[in-house]
């Protein structure tokens, strides 16, 4: 059954913004608030997560090394900057989503790091692999920053593995789940914009 899972086209934002991912992803706001500037998505039986944030843009920040500079923000608040292994970067074109003329363009990076959970301390950290992308929408003064979580190796006295083993994480293609790698993808590639006027003083 490897690959065997579909992905639906999803309305984030109150339909203002949609892409595609996974059904198995739930709702966080279901179940805890989230922040209004946020979509955080869960798959429990994987702990496996991914994040929709729209920020102020970063006017300081080059456009270049733009989705290095949130990760490594990311893994700093997350007290795993000294543990952070970048594995790669790029730029991605999107067909979907147009900014005046142009498709907009993704920077990428993807990194592993040690982490906890929650306020959980050191001797409880996972190993994670952090997809990152950053879409900047200068027109509306807006960072968009996609995240996704995948663990590679859970920690016995880590909270997630009461969810799932501790252990190594079960592969993607294992499950009849399509590999966090392309969940992102999708996330990334279908993202598109229905109302501009979201960005009228909200992120």
């Amino acid at each position: 059954m490897a690959g065997g899972e579909s992905s639906i086209r999803r309305p984030l934002f109150g339909g203002a913004i949609s892409t595609a991912f996974p059904v198995r992803f739930q709702d966080v706001s279901n179940i805890r608030e989230v922040p209004d500037h946020q979509e955080v998505l869960v798959d429990p039986a994987r702990d496996e997560s991914l994040i929709f944030e729209l920020l102020d843009l970063k006017g300081d920040v080059d456009d270049a090394g733009s989705a290095l500079w949130f990760l490594r923000d990311v893994a700093d608040e997350q007290d795993a900057g000294d543990n952070l292994v970048i594995e790669h970067s790029g730029t991605v074109e999107l067909a979907g989503l147009r900014v005046g003329e142009a498709p907009a363009v993704a920077e990428t990076a993807i990194a592993r790091m040690a982490v906890s959970k929650g306020r959980q301390g050191r001797e409880a950290q996972n190993i994670v692999r952090l997809y990152l992308a950053n879409i900047r929408l200068k027109n509306a003064a807006t960072d968009v920053v996609i995240t996704a979580y995948e663990p590679l190796l859970i920690n016995p006295l880590s909270e997630s593995a009461q969810a799932v083993a501790a252990g190594p994480a079960v592969p993607a293609e294992q499950a009849g789940c399509l590999p966090m790698s392309e969940v992102f993808r999708l996330a990334v590639m279908n993202f598109n914009i229905h109302d501009w006027n979201l960005f009228n003083g909200s992120a």
